[in-house]
């Protein structure tokens, strides 16, 4: 969700909608991968609003990821409910590395 025009257009229109909103305070991945190539941070961290406020004054269900558990459970039950939901999630890009170069790159079937 780039803005929250779809949000008003998912619900003017009466459309089914999980939003997924990956909560890092900042442009995490553009902040990630200008640390690999060795440029400094400038400008990419910020607040976020409270997502879940933010669902609830559009009137739609907004929900918060406390833990990794959370995820699935809570993906499942919004779609199963139908309408209109956000949910957010935190993120934390320093274990990219790791997963997309290190553990990707041994898998021989990738």
């Amino acid at each position: 969700m780039m803005n929250s025009q779809e949000l008003e257009t998912a619900i003017r229109l009466g459309h089914r909608l999980v939003v997924l909103i990956l909560q890092d305070d900042a442009y995490g991945m553009i902040r990630w991968k200008q640390a690999v190539n060795s440029y400094s941070d400038f400008g990419m961290t910020f607040g976020n609003p409270d997502f879940v406020a933010y669902a609830k004054a559009y009137g739609i269900e907004g929900r918060r990821i406390e833990g990794p558990n959370d995820l699935s459970p809570t993906l499942e039950a919004a779609f199963a409910a139908g309408g209109i939901h956000l949910i957010s999630t935190p993120v934390d890009y320093s274990e990219n590395m790791r997963v997309l170069v290190d553990e990707l790159s041994s898998q021989k079937d990738i």
